[in-house]
């Protein structure tokens, strides 16, 4: 994937949101974050080489930067759409030449800092990344 292919997709993607995200979009509070067990471990160390945020090429513009590796592509864009600014967060896996919009997740308030962003959309990768290899080692045992 390409900056240009990375942009289209993410232009397709947000003109045609409904379609792509039927869910819609997952807003981070406290009682998410609890959900998916990120206070019990908040302070755990996020900059080991392994950590999956630190794998990534970025591309920055004014509206949104764009971090993408051989597996997914993100996107985060700062947003006010009220008094109170947010930030969407779209990932996509990269599957071949194809990309699939897996999650939307919005932080605001308190919850729109780095260090939530970041912790939140490592969670959600991690579990993409396991949910694939269930899946591939399903089909790999049908064959």
């Amino acid at each position: 994937m390409n900056p240009i292919q990375l942009e289209d997709a993410y232009k397709d993607f947000t003109d045609n949101l409904q379609q792509w995200a039927p869910d819609g979009c997952i807003h981070v509070n406290l009682q998410l974050l609890q959900d998916l067990g990120l206070l019990n471990n908040w302070d755990a160390d996020t900059t080991a080489p392994e950590s999956l945020t630190q794998q990534f090429h970025v591309v920055e513009t004014n509206d949104k930067v764009t971090l993408f590796n051989e597996k997914f592509a993100i996107w985060i864009t700062p947003q006010v759409q009220t008094e109170l600014p947010s930030t969407l967060v779209m990932i996509a896996l990269i599957q071949g030449q194809k990309l699939h919009l897996e999650i939307i997740y919005a932080t605001s308030g308190v919850y729109n800092t780095p260090k939530y962003i970041l912790k939140v959309l490592q969670h959600f990768m991690t579990e993409m990344l396991d949910t694939e290899a269930t899946l591939s080692s399903i089909e790999d045992s049908k064959e």
